[in-house]
């Protein structure tokens, strides 16, 4: 279980969270949510030991994340970035080998950990000693989740994946995230600005505004009792995304 108790952090004085409390269940899908600024990326920076909370405190199965245990925790997580993160001097498969190389393991166990992972990620073989540059944005990601799933992490942790690309695109990788997470059962905190996104990937959506929770529930609940009129409003705004201006 990940738990955020009390948790604050501020930038120059400016709340990014603000006393924070939150719990996510093994296995469970979380989708973050919440306008720009509202805090999504910070716990995600939280959670992965990039950052260290002014007060309140992050706890992964019972352990405290503090410097020292940083690194060890870190290393049962899976985190992919919007753009992808890939070093762009190495191909896709160096790209995805690159910490279990770091780590000592032989050539056939990470081959073998290559192939589940690039049939699971449905990316063809021929991508694998394609650089970076020559890779399409959909697969660049497919590389960065490979990536991220190569130490067969107990955690996921995913901010924006799919925000910088095209719908066609965009929905094909729903669909396989999608299926990656119910075969993995892994935990997974996402964060999108996608409230259709949340709701088809999560388990349970948490909607953030001003370092705060607004609500945290399933969709339906966003829908139809929203906690605050922000929600209601939040709602309302992305309903118009699709539905067009009434």
């Amino acid at each position: 279980m990940i738990r955020f108790d009390g948790v604050t952090k501020s930038y120059n004085g400016i709340l990014a969270i603000n006393d924070l409390s939150l719990a996510l269940n093994a296995g469970q899908t979380v989708a973050l949510i919440g306008p720009s600024g509202c805090g999504k990326s910070t716990l995600l920076s939280l959670l992965v030991g990039l950052i260290s909370p002014d007060r309140g405190a992050v706890t992964i199965d019972g352990t405290t994340l503090t410097a020292s245990s940083a690194l060890r925790l870190r290393r049962r997580m899976g985190y992919v970035i919007q753009d992808g993160g890939l070093f762009p001097h190495l191909t896709a498969r160096e790209n995805v080998v690159i910490m279990a190389r770091e780590l000592g393991w032989p050539a056939d166990r990470r081959r073998d950990r290559l192939e589940v992972l690039r049939a699971l990620t449905r990316l063809s073989p021929d991508t694998l000693d394609r650089y970076p540059v020559e890779l399409s944005g959909g697969q660049r990601q497919r590389v960065s989740l490979m990536r991220a799933l190569m130490l067969d992490p107990d955690i996921v942790v995913l901010d924006e994946p799919l925000g910088a690309l095209d719908p066609m695109i965009r929905a094909d990788l729903q669909d396989d995230l999608k299926a990656i997470f119910l075969a993995l059962r892994r935990t997974v905190l996402l964060v999108t600005h996608d409230l259709a996104e949340a709701a088809f990937l999560g388990d349970r959506i948490v909607l953030m505004n001003r370092g705060r929770i607004e609500q945290d529930g399933d969709f339906q609940e966003l829908l139809e009792r929203p906690a605050s009129a922000f929600v209601e409003q939040f709602v309302k705004a992305q309903d118009r995304r699709f539905v067009g201006p009434r």
